[in-house]
């Protein structure tokens, strides 16, 4: 077949389209309409959100909201978010502390003595309280090379990472992009990440592989997918470009990016990390559970 044919023959077929069911049927306003969801989640997937996203609902309306969709974990919470989430069932997939900076991280020295102590006791908070990860940081290079960051990281999380062996907690770096959102952050490609999981050598440290950030870094997505698997520990959504709904909406295939992490044996928890634009951010939570329930 030539290419005017296959155009020709491609023409023909777009009446086609309208036939193919829809990943979902949202109005602008956010009203999903339910013919096109279903309230029982295939289980395929660990369903969690971040709680930064949806700041403006009470921690407590968000729990009930959460359990209503099928989520099972409201994640970057506080040991002080988990005491309210218990009385709902919920767990957080991702813990953090209340202090907790993207800028002043690891790859600097002169942080490590702040640092330590800090996630110390959040290991210590986190396995009292049955959550299994904890996220952190390389911080901004601010002059520093690849190569000294790499180092400084590997040293100032040695006595972290050891601690969280001993309590079986997952230390889990982010992934974060340093072109739009996070200038100069030094932890912006998965490469570099998986040669600090390599240099730190422990179970209990991996990297948190934001969809979001990387598509903005490196894009290829679901073949990083399959080449970093072993090096992951949590995973993170966002629709590209804006960090807005993963619908229609954006440039991401998100049902073929689930697919994907499932296929490599991937047990753990996928958090929705997405600012909703719709008035009803719950139905525009509900929304981003079913686009991923594959």
């Amino acid at each position: 077949m030539n290419r005017r044919k296959a155009i020709k023959q491609a023409a023909l077929g777009t009446a086609g389209l309208s036939l193919i069911p829809q990943l979902s049927c949202a109005s602008e306003n956010g009203v999903v309409d339910e013919r096109n969801t279903s309230d029982a989640l295939k289980g395929n997937i660990n369903h969690s959100v971040c709680r930064w996203c949806y700041n403006k609902i009470p921690l407590e309306e968000l729990c009930e909201g959460a359990k209503d969709i099928g989520i099972q974990s409201i994640e970057i919470t506080n040991p002080d978010d988990w005491k309210v989430m218990q009385k709902y069932g919920l767990t957080s997939a991702m813990g953090t502390h209340k202090e907790a900076s993207l800028t002043k991280g690891f790859n600097h020295t002169e942080y490590h003595d702040a640092l330590l102590p800090k996630y110390i006791k959040l290991i210590d908070q986190a396995a009292d309280s049955g959550v299994k990860n904890i996220i952190v940081f390389s911080g901004n290079r601010a002059g520093i090379s690849e190569e000294a960051g790499l180092e400084n990281c590997a040293v100032g999380l040695d006595k972290i990472v050891k601690h969280a062996e001993k309590k079986n907690v997952m230390v889990a770096m982010e992934l974060l992009n340093s072109k739009v959102n996070h200038k100069d952050y030094q932890c912006d490609r998965t490469p570099w990440g998986a040669a600090l999981v390599d240099k730190i050598g422990s179970p209990n440290f991996k990297l948190l592989y934001d969809i979001y950030h990387m598509q903005i870094m490196e894009g290829d997505i679901i073949a990083t997918i399959r080449q970093y698997k072993d090096y992951i520990a949590h995973y993170h959504t966002g629709g590209v470009p804006g960090r807005n709904e993963i619908n229609e909406t954006q440039e991401l295939n998100y049902p073929a990016i689930m697919k994907a992490i499932v296929d490599t044996g991937y047990t753990g928890f996928v958090g929705q990390e997405y600012i909703p634009t719709w008035d009803d951010q719950l139905a525009a939570l509900k929304q981003g559970v079913m686009i991923c329930d594959i």
